[in-house]
């Protein structure tokens, strides 16, 4: 049986094959081929696009990593100028692979592992602080002297 773990990888890749628009998402051959893939559709873009500089604004420390590793992936190097923020992530890629393919990846991802990790965080809480982690309840305000 395959650990929790194991199966949120498989998701993961599955969504880099779906960006890669292979056809066989299910097969490793293809999940292991699914980033090579669109470095070859980046390099194309690249030689008739210039890229374009963007900046990302990731005060999420997992989004910022999640972001970081998936352009790094793309052979995309991020950058920050003197003075930036820490979350402040800049890249310089073509406007349509931006739009049509880094984007809509790094949210299908992020939102993939977002809900595993609330998943998680509510199962430990449970587990470990209160069963009970429902919402407080509403009360009508206390006039002030009364």
């Amino acid at each position: 049986m395959a650990s929790e773990e194991e199966l949120l990888i498989e998701r993961l890749r599955k969504i880099e094959a779906l960006f890669a628009r292979t056809t066989h998402a299910g097969e490793k051959a293809a999940a292991a081929t699914a980033r090579e893939r669109i470095r070859e559709r980046l390099d194309l873009i690249e030689e008739s696009e210039p890229p374009i500089e963007v900046r990302f604004s990731l005060p999420d420390p997992w989004a910022r990593s999640l972001f970081l590793a998936l352009v790094r992936r793309y052979g995309i190097h991020p950058y920050r100028y003197p003075g930036q923020r820490r979350s402040s992530v800049m890249i310089r890629v073509a406007r349509s692979f931006l739009e049509d393919t880094l984007q809509p990846e790094f949210h299908e991802l992020h939102r993939t592992l977002a809900s595993h990790l609330h998943e998680v965080t509510q199962r430990i809480i449970s587990q470990a602080i209160h069963a009970d982690q429902g919402e407080a309840e509403e009360h009508a305000q206390k006039e002030l002297g009364s």
